[in-house]
Protein backbone atom coordinates (compact mmCIF):
# COMPACT_ATOMS: atom_id res chain seq x y z
CA UNK A 1 0.00 0.00 0.00
CA UNK A 2 2.77 2.02 0.81
CA UNK A 3 4.73 1.96 -2.83
CA UNK A 4 0.92 2.98 -4.01
CA UNK A 5 1.03 5.84 -2.16
CA UNK A 6 4.26 7.01 -3.45
CA UNK A 7 3.80 6.41 -7.11
CA UNK A 8 0.52 8.94 -6.93
CA UNK A 9 2.83 11.12 -4.98
CA UNK A 10 5.18 13.59 -6.47
CA UNK A 11 8.81 13.29 -4.86
CA UNK A 12 9.65 16.92 -3.20
CA UNK A 13 11.25 19.26 -5.09
CA UNK A 14 13.82 21.82 -3.34
CA UNK A 15 11.67 24.45 -3.31
CA UNK A 16 8.40 22.64 -2.50
CA UNK A 17 10.82 21.05 0.51
CA UNK A 18 12.00 24.03 1.60
CA UNK A 19 8.27 26.10 1.34
CA UNK A 20 6.86 23.49 3.21
CA UNK A 21 9.42 23.10 5.40
CA UNK A 22 8.86 27.48 5.89
CA UNK A 23 5.39 26.81 6.85
CA UNK A 24 5.36 24.21 9.14
CA UNK A 25 8.45 25.36 11.14
CA UNK A 26 6.90 28.51 11.62
CA UNK A 27 3.65 26.82 12.97
CA UNK A 28 5.61 24.14 15.07
CA UNK A 29 7.14 26.72 16.60
CA UNK A 30 4.46 28.86 17.70
CA UNK A 31 2.57 26.02 18.91
CA UNK A 32 5.76 24.71 20.89
CA UNK A 33 6.36 28.04 22.37
CA UNK A 34 2.60 28.60 23.53
CA UNK A 35 2.16 25.16 24.78
CA UNK A 36 5.69 25.52 26.49
CA UNK A 37 4.81 29.03 28.12
CA UNK A 38 1.32 27.37 29.42
CA UNK A 39 3.13 24.65 31.30
CA UNK A 40 5.94 26.77 32.59
CA UNK A 41 3.76 29.62 34.34
CA UNK A 42 1.53 26.75 35.66
CA UNK A 43 4.56 24.63 37.01
CA UNK A 44 5.99 28.06 38.47
CA UNK A 45 2.53 29.00 39.87
CA UNK A 46 2.49 25.76 41.16
CA UNK A 47 5.97 25.48 43.15
CA UNK A 48 6.06 29.28 44.63
CA UNK A 49 2.31 28.89 45.76
CA UNK A 50 2.77 25.48 47.59
CA UNK A 51 1.80 25.50 50.91
CA UNK A 52 4.94 24.18 52.73
CA UNK A 53 3.22 23.10 56.06
CA UNK A 54 1.70 20.18 53.97
CA UNK A 55 3.71 17.51 54.78
CA UNK A 56 2.45 14.37 53.32
CA UNK A 57 3.88 11.38 51.27
CA UNK A 58 1.87 12.49 48.39
CA UNK A 59 3.56 15.82 48.37
CA UNK A 60 7.06 14.34 47.66
CA UNK A 61 5.48 12.64 44.58
CA UNK A 62 4.12 15.12 43.24
CA UNK A 63 7.13 16.99 43.69
CA UNK A 64 8.89 14.24 41.19
CA UNK A 65 5.97 15.12 38.84
CA UNK A 66 7.09 19.03 39.46
CA UNK A 67 10.41 17.38 38.77
CA UNK A 68 9.77 15.61 36.04
CA UNK A 69 7.63 18.59 34.30
CA UNK A 70 10.67 21.09 34.90
CA UNK A 71 13.20 18.95 32.95
CA UNK A 72 10.59 18.58 30.46
CA UNK A 73 10.18 21.85 30.42
CA UNK A 74 14.11 22.38 29.60
CA UNK A 75 14.22 19.52 26.90
CA UNK A 76 11.11 21.57 25.75
CA UNK A 77 13.52 24.96 25.42
CA UNK A 78 16.26 22.71 23.99
CA UNK A 79 13.65 21.65 20.96
CA UNK A 80 12.63 25.34 20.38
CA UNK A 81 16.38 26.10 19.90
CA UNK A 82 17.00 23.31 17.45
CA UNK A 83 13.54 25.16 15.64
CA UNK A 84 15.57 28.30 15.35
CA UNK A 85 18.29 26.39 13.51
CA UNK A 86 15.35 24.70 11.52
CA UNK A 87 15.05 28.36 10.64
CA UNK A 88 18.60 28.70 9.51
CA UNK A 89 18.35 25.79 7.33
CA UNK A 90 15.05 26.99 6.03
CA UNK A 91 16.95 30.24 4.38
CA UNK A 92 19.73 28.15 3.43
CA UNK A 93 17.26 26.11 1.68
CA UNK A 94 15.71 28.99 -0.10
CA UNK A 95 18.64 30.82 -0.98
CA UNK A 96 19.24 31.40 -4.90
CA UNK A 97 22.68 29.99 -4.43
CA UNK A 98 22.61 26.40 -4.99
CA UNK A 99 26.16 26.19 -3.26
CA UNK A 100 25.05 27.27 -0.39
CA UNK A 101 22.20 24.70 -0.13
CA UNK A 102 23.08 22.39 3.18
CA UNK A 103 23.16 18.71 2.02
CA UNK A 104 20.60 16.47 2.35
CA UNK A 105 22.17 14.19 5.14
CA UNK A 106 22.73 16.97 6.77
CA UNK A 107 18.77 18.32 6.77
CA UNK A 108 18.47 14.46 7.65
CA UNK A 109 20.58 14.33 10.73
CA UNK A 110 19.12 17.83 11.83
CA UNK A 111 15.45 16.51 11.56
CA UNK A 112 16.48 13.19 13.32
CA UNK A 113 18.39 15.11 16.42
CA UNK A 114 14.99 17.16 16.35
CA UNK A 115 12.59 13.83 17.16
CA UNK A 116 14.38 12.16 19.24
CA UNK A 117 14.67 14.95 21.54
CA UNK A 118 10.68 15.28 21.01
CA UNK A 119 10.56 12.00 21.90
CA UNK A 120 12.37 12.14 25.06
CA UNK A 121 10.54 14.92 26.24
CA UNK A 122 7.53 13.45 25.40
CA UNK A 123 8.56 10.46 27.56
CA UNK A 124 9.32 12.86 30.40
CA UNK A 125 6.09 14.83 30.41
CA UNK A 126 3.82 11.62 29.91
CA UNK A 127 6.08 9.89 33.10
CA UNK A 128 5.21 13.79 34.81
CA UNK A 129 1.11 13.49 33.88
CA UNK A 130 1.20 10.05 35.34
CA UNK A 131 3.10 10.66 38.58
CA UNK A 132 1.00 13.61 39.15
CA UNK A 133 -2.57 12.01 37.76
CA UNK A 134 -1.89 8.96 40.09
CA UNK A 135 -1.23 11.05 43.27
CA UNK A 136 -4.94 13.23 42.63
CA UNK A 137 -6.52 9.44 42.08
CA UNK A 138 -4.80 8.98 45.64
CA UNK A 139 -6.36 11.42 47.16
CA UNK A 140 -10.09 11.12 45.67
CA UNK A 141 -9.68 7.78 46.77
CA UNK A 142 -8.82 8.47 50.19
CA UNK A 143 -11.84 10.22 50.46
CA UNK A 144 -14.54 8.35 52.32
CA UNK A 145 -18.00 8.85 50.71
CA UNK A 146 -20.34 11.62 52.05
CA UNK A 147 -17.82 13.16 54.59
CA UNK A 148 -17.87 16.66 54.04
CA UNK A 149 -14.64 17.01 56.35
CA UNK A 150 -11.23 16.87 54.72
CA UNK A 151 -7.75 16.60 56.06
CA UNK A 152 -4.49 18.47 54.66
CA UNK A 153 -3.57 15.62 53.28
CA UNK A 154 -6.04 14.49 51.12
CA UNK A 155 -7.59 17.69 49.87
CA UNK A 156 -6.87 18.29 46.48
CA UNK A 157 -5.27 21.64 45.96
CA UNK A 158 -5.60 23.60 42.73
CA UNK A 159 -1.92 23.87 42.29
CA UNK A 160 -2.16 20.04 41.69
CA UNK A 161 -4.26 20.32 38.75
CA UNK A 162 -2.27 23.26 37.50
CA UNK A 163 0.51 20.57 37.67
CA UNK A 164 -1.45 17.90 35.37
CA UNK A 165 -2.26 20.83 33.12
CA UNK A 166 0.95 22.03 32.81
CA UNK A 167 2.28 18.63 32.37
CA UNK A 168 -0.50 17.48 29.57
CA UNK A 169 0.83 20.62 28.08
CA UNK A 170 4.02 19.74 27.67
CA UNK A 171 2.97 16.50 26.25
CA UNK A 172 0.85 18.10 23.33
CA UNK A 173 4.07 20.86 22.50
CA UNK A 174 6.66 17.48 22.59
CA UNK A 175 3.81 15.65 20.54
CA UNK A 176 3.69 18.88 18.27
CA UNK A 177 7.82 18.88 17.74
CA UNK A 178 7.65 14.65 16.83
CA UNK A 179 4.51 15.40 14.57
CA UNK A 180 7.14 17.78 12.69
CA UNK A 181 9.95 16.15 12.87
CA UNK A 182 8.63 13.04 11.55
CA UNK A 183 6.62 14.46 8.69
CA UNK A 184 9.29 16.44 7.09
CA UNK A 185 11.80 13.47 7.44
CA UNK A 186 8.59 11.49 5.98
CA UNK A 187 8.31 13.39 3.17
CA UNK A 188 12.17 13.94 2.62
CA UNK A 189 12.21 9.70 2.47
CA UNK A 190 10.12 9.43 -0.37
Amino acid sequence: MTSNLKSHLPAPTKQRFAATFHVVRQISVWVQLVLGTVSSLALFLAIFSRNLAVQASTNSVMEFGVFLGLIGILVLSFRIYLSFRYRRLDKLLQSPNRELHPKRSDVVQLLQIGLIVSLIGLLLAFLASEVTIAVVVAKVLALPPGVASYTSINFIRPLDVFVVLANINLIGAHFVGSLTSLGLLNWLEQ
